[in-house]
């Protein structure tokens, strides 16, 4: 049975137009997706050059090979560029159309006119190159956790690499009928591919965007906006799976209660747009003082918590202390005033079996109290060992011990 060439050119264009509208279709419900745009009209693009191509013999060569192939390529430049917008980098008006400029100028050159593999193998590596790139571009992102990048850089590279093998398996393959353009069977082969890429890659790219929405919502709901940190509904559910995992692997565990110093003041004095900035300082100094695999929070207003996994005591407060002069030293001045912002810090260390967070921010927080009463800008560390199940709640004065940094 011969799988029809024509029929299957035919089918590409039906395909091609409705995914193209329904990516459309999509962007049209959410036009901040401006990639999705750019991959929809590349299906529209695309649709174009295969109709041109299934036309050919019926029209002028110059119509159905190459103005068809400088438009494919275009579709090809078209989805590259998609790819470049995901991930916010700039439009290349110049690139969008430099392989449908090569192909054309290249088709005027007399020692190319006669030599059908030659230039196959020049439309080929063009596809190819804007293909490659394409999955490149998703490589460059792939810090972003979007599993669905990973098969869209593989979909992307087995296609290029198969229009690379276009031209050698032209010249190893039968032909079903020499006179044709169409009658190589790797034609054949290709077309079938290429009608199969146009619904993956319609789906997989879909799959990203929607990935992508899902999890800017959900970095919405549980990451703080203006320091970039986990909320306090987030930094709780995130303490709470690191108790649950404490049961099975007990760790020493230091929980941190941050408070920046006079906050109120630095508000009424300067203006809340410097306040605000002075808690994106705290927030990059706090991060850059811990580790990866440490939990930092914003609780409300200047009120911070953090929980560090795996930490001596002594290591914790080195932490914490980090944490302090990193802070006075970004936030002395800040947007050209002359700040001088500094933190309290309360500390407790627990070598107990059962983590009780809420027990242990308690702690944390008559030690912050400490540190605030005995004139801010330092580190205190409670000094009762918890234990699960204790009652009564210690008096500040007696919850902390007096082993603490102060500012130079």
């Amino acid at each position: 049975m011969t799988l029809d060439v024509h029929t299957l050119f035919l089918v590409t264009i039906y395909v091609e137009a409705i995914l193209g509208l329904l990516v459309l279709f999509v962007w049209a419900q959410n036009m901040a997706l401006r990639a999705v745009c750019w991959w929809g009209f590349a299906h529209m693009v695309r649709l174009v050059s295969i109709g041109l191509f299934s036309m050919y013999g019926a029209v002028p060569d110059l119509v159905s090979i190459d103005l068809a192939n400088a438009l494919l390529f275009t579709a090809f430049a078209v989805t590259w560029t998609g790819a470049r917008v995901f991930d916010g980098r700039p439009v290349e008006p110049v690139y969008l159309v430099t392989g449908a400029v090569i192909w054309l100028l290249i088709c005027r050159l007399p020692i190319l006119a006669e030599d059908v593999n030659l230039r196959a193998l020049i439309a080929s590596g063009i596809i190819t190159g804007y293909t490659w790139l394409t999955a490149y571009e998703f490589w460059r992102g792939r810090d972003e956790p979007l599993v669905s990048r990973w098969p869209a850089i593989f979909l992307f590279f087995v296609h290029g690499a198969l229009f690379l093998l276009r031209t050698p398996m032209v010249a190893l393959l039968p032909s079903l009928a020499s006179d044709s353009v169409f009658g190589s069977v790797w034609m054949t082969v290709l077309s079938f591919e290429a009608l199969l890429l146009t619904i993956a890659d319609a789906f997989i790219l879909l799959a990203m965007a929607k990935e992508r929405t899902e999890l800017r919502h959900r970095t919405a709901a549980m990451v703080d906006p203006l320091t970039g940190v986990a909320n306090r509904r987030s930094f709780l559910q995130d303490a709470a799976l690191i108790a649950k995992r404490h049961i099975g692997n007990p760790r020493p565990t230091a929980v941190l209660l941050i408070d920046l110093d006079h906050f109120k003041s630095i508000n009424d004095r300067f203006g809340h747009a410097v306040g605000d900035r002075v808690l994106a300082i705290f927030a990059e100094a706090a991060r850059k003082s811990m580790r990866v695999s440490d939990l930092i929070g914003r609780m409300g207003g200047e009120e911070f918590a953090a929980i560090l996994v795996e930490t001596s005591r002594d290591k914790a407060l080195e932490v914490a202390e980090r944490i302090r002069a990193s802070f006075a030293h970004l936030a002395q001045e800040v947007d050209g005033y002359r700040v001088d912002a500094t933190v309290s810090i309360g500390l407790v260390h627990c070598l107990e079996r059962t983590l009780n967070i809420a027990e242990l921010l308690t702690q944390a927080d008559h030690a912050l109290y400490y540190a605030k009463e005995r004139g801010r800008n330092r580190t205190e560390i409670a000094a009762i060992p918890m234990h699960a199940g204790q009652g009564g709640v210690p008096s500040p004065r007696s919850a902390v011990a007096t082993t603490a940094k102060t500012a130079a």
